[in-house]
């Protein structure tokens, strides 16, 4: 008892982690030079390689070295750390004034925006004989290379599988059965994670490998044995949450099981592909994907209801929080998408940390109107000038994480009635204004929203990690919005971003608005027609069915024009059901059937009698009373013809005034 006085659980971990590993022979040889060799050893060691390569244990055990080397070690992990020059300065703060000191630095993919910060500003102020080792799944961009203050103190290996012989040692460590070892190393190959999961399931005396063809099908053949066990149904409902949402937290398992959450989500962390960050758990990205494959197999009814329910906590979420926080929530929300939807096809996916949304500030007015003209030409540049005046609340920049600089910014316009001044000066706003007009008026008390650029030069038009942020700031705008018409998206590259608008149900107004020399693409959807909530039910099926239905007709509201021939086509056959239940009126939001279009258009008729009383006489003569002609109508109400026709027109004017104004207010 006292010769083990003074050594710590860590210590016997660590001798743990050391008998466990396997491999590596010559990247820990490497590393043992930096910390032996003195002022030509290299600095710098950049590790890269694919998910589940087996990074962050190489990474673990290159700390255990360090440490037995004499060595103080400072951890940093990308996924926890806020992806900021401030947020991973604090994060390693003690490796700034610690001689000798080892920084290791895991999952780089998701703060890789900070590569050329850690570059050129944060490394260089480190302790002369510090080591550093950075380990994700990019390779270094190629500045490090080119930078001759870097060329003798960077190495870069790139992390493969571990060769036939390490893996055989692998799986023996393991106790896979000498019957299932060629099964196992023939399905898993050198990959260190399928090994170790195929080793789990081996080691039960398991065997339904097979002959898989590929390491996904292998995977989801693992995943069978290792998800089938699970003590219940609400561990299997956490497990599939796990699954569809990019981070799982206790708060979101407390919305959607009854067992009590907190058993539950210590039992997820300790499953064996499950993984620990800041925020909450994930699994690891290569089981993730065969993983709801699996699940989706297994019980497609009550995955879809899981996922649903997922759906309606997240959107709740975006709906509450506040400002602060509403990108990062909607983000998770549009994660639910990343498979199984169209819309995925049009977002990056690209880690965190590159670009972040920030509010727009004058001092970034030059900055916005060169992006402008650099991607839309001078034309764009002086309409953003304009609108800068008019709505400067309306911009959003989106800023480079490692330099602070402005690359890309967005604009969201609201309008309660049309200008004269700003649909004379912007053709895209007239479009829009154009088409309300004509397709459905804003009701009182509400207004219309237009996203009038969405620039990024990079992107030229298309798909970039600021344009994700766009995305997600544009779907926050529809979810939090209230009392809006009409919402209009512009796109200048408008044939790439059509299927996208259809599966949105943005549909096409005016697909050659000329801006200068430019054409400018310009989509709408009538939020009163498809409410928010029936929209995502539509967008949130296909993540269940695996295809987006079609979008049902719904209520319409037609164009005035065409709106009050539909009434006088009811007046005609006010007495005929089934020809009324064929009147474009039983589209919009004023009836559904024939019956129900006769008695409103009676009530109407009707209700001129006290303020129109000789209007009212001439319609509800001529149609109500089903004389045969119009001369007839006026014989009976002992009028001139030509007095008749006045009071008549005037009458049916009236009715079709008292319909608009109650099409237009009816919720």
């Amino acid at each position: 008892m006292v010769a083990g006085r003074g050594k710590t659980l860590a210590d016997r971990l660590g001798v743990a982690r050391e008998r466990a590993f396997v491999g590596r022979a010559t990247e820990r040889a490497l590393f043992r030079t930096a910390l032996e060799c003195g002022e030509d050893a290299f600095s710098v060691l950049y590790l890269h390689g694919p998910g589940g390569i087996g990074k962050t244990t190489l990474l673990r055990r290159l700390g255990d070295d360090a440490r037995a080397a004499g060595r103080a070690v400072v951890q940093v992990d990308g996924r926890t750390l806020e992806a900021t020059p401030a947020g991973f300065s604090a994060e390693a703060a003690g490796a700034l004034d610690t001689d000798g000191v080892v920084l290791l630095i895991d999952t780089f993919e998701q703060c890789q925006g900070l590569e050329a910060w850690l570059r050129t500003q944060f490394l260089p102020r480190l302790p002369f004989d510090a080591v550093v080792v950075l380990a994700g799944r990019l390779p270094p961009d190629s500045r490090w290379r080119v930078d001759p203050d870097w060329n003798d103190a960077l190495r870069v290996i790139s992390i493969g599988g571990l060769s036939p012989d390490e893996a055989r040692v692998l799986v023996r460590m393991k106790k896979v059965p000498l019957a299932l070892q060629d099964e196992v190393l023939a399905s898993a190959g050198g990959h260190p994670l399928a090994l170790t999961l195929a080793a789990e399931v081996a080691a039960q005396e398991h065997s339904e490998l097979g002959n898989q063809a590929s390491h996904r099908d292998m995977v989801r053949v693992l995943l069978r044995q290792l998800v089938g066990e699970v003590p219940s149904r609400e561990h299997r409902r956490v497990l599939e949450a796990c699954a569809l949402v990019e981070i799982t937290t206790l708060e979101m398992l407390r919305e959607i099981v009854e067992s009590p959450a907190d058993e539950l989500f210590d039992w997820l962390q300790g499953l064996p592909f499950i993984e620990s960050g800041r925020s909450g758990l994930f699994p690891h990205d290569v089981v993730r994907d065969p993983l709801i494959a699996d699940l989706r197999w297994r019980d497609p009814s009550g995955f879809g209801a899981l996922l649903q329910r997922l759906h309606a906590y997240l959107l709740g979420r975006v709906r509450s929080t506040a400002e602060s926080s509403v990108m990062e929530v909607t983000r998770s929300l549009i994660y639910l998408y990343r498979t199984g939807s169209g819309i995925a096809n049009y977002v990056t996916w690209a880690g965190s940390g590159e670009v972040y949304e920030d509010v727009f500030r004058p001092e970034h007015r030059a900055t916005v109107l060169r992006l402008a003209e650099e991607a839309e030409g001078p034309e764009s540049a002086r309409l953003a000038e304009f609108w800068l005046e008019r709505q400067p609340e309306g911009f959003r920049v989106y800023r480079r994480v490692e330099t602070g600089e402005v690359i890309a910014f967005m604009t969201w316009l609201r309008f309660s009635h049309p200008d004269g001044e700003e649909t004379a000066v912007d053709p895209v706003i007239a479009a829009a204004w154009q088409h309300v007009d004509t397709h459905g008026p804003s009701r009182p008390g509400e207004h219309i929203t237009v996203s009038r650029f969405a620039v990024d030069p990079a992107a030229a038009g298309r798909t970039s990690p600021a344009v994700d942020l766009m995305v997600a700031r544009s779907t926050a705008q529809w979810l939090r919005a209230c009392r809006v018409s009409w919402s209009f998206m512009t796109a200048v590259d408008a044939e790439f971003w059509m299927p996208q608008m259809k599966a949105i149900e943005h549909e096409p107004v005016a697909m050659d608005v000329r801006v200068g020399e430019r054409s400018t693409g310009l989509f709408g959807h009538d939020w009163r027609v498809r409410s928010v909530d029936k929209w995502l039910d539509r967008l949130s099926g296909e993540l269940v069915s695996g295809e987006l239905a079609a979008a049902s007709p719904g209520s319409r509201i037609l164009p005035r024009g065409e709106f009050d021939t539909a009434v006088r086509s009811a007046l005609r056959d006010v007495a005929d059901d089934a020809a009324l239940g064929g009147n474009l009126l039983c589209s919009t939001r004023l009836a559904d059937n024939g019956p129900a279009l006769r008695a409103l258009v009676t009530d109407t008729v009707e209700a001129l009698a006290a303020p129109s009383p000789k209007q009212h006489r001439a319609v509800r003569t001529t149609y109500l009373l089903r004389v045969p002609t119009q001369e007839a109508a006026a014989e009976r109400l002992q009028l001139p013809f030509s007095t008749y026709r006045r009071h008549l027109t005037a009458g049916v004017a009236a009715v079709c005034d008292q319909l608009w104004e109650l099409e237009l207010n009816t919720e």
